[in-house]
């Protein structure tokens, strides 16, 4: 399995996911890319600048968006983490092992106080 080393540090053995804080420095740094799998009525409550949005529901027919290269870092976010986990589950099968989700989610994001964007039209 490849693990993304100092890119994104594994905050658990399993190496499923990463911490929020872990995803941020990455994200910001420009050192992996942050999908928000949240639905379109989520994302309007607001999302992080320069996310990904590509919704849950239409992962399977915009497939070819997330990177498959594995020195490209992919993190998976949703409003709490039990979606993205289970789509990097599903993501994992089809060969994607530099996929990881984020532990806390949007909900948390936001309970921090961290900056948040209307989502682009």
């Amino acid at each position: 399995m490849l693990l993304l080393g100092s890119v994104v540090a594994p905050a658990r053995a399993d190496d499923l996911s990463v911490s929020l804080e872990e995803a941020r420095a990455a994200w910001e740094s420009g050192r992996a890319l942050l999908i928000d799998i949240r639905e379109p009525n989520e994302h309007a409550t607001g999302v992080a600048a320069g996310a990904l949005l590509l919704p849950m529901s239409q992962i399977g027919r915009r497939l070819a968006e997330i990177p498959v290269a594995p020195d490209e870092p992919v993190l998976l976010i949703c409003n709490t983490q039990n979606r993205s986990s289970r789509t990097l589950r599903a993501l994992r099968e089809r060969g994607y092992g530099h996929v990881r989700f984020v532990n806390g989610g949007m909900s948390e994001w936001a309970k921090r106080g961290w900056p948040m964007v209307a989502p682009p039209r």
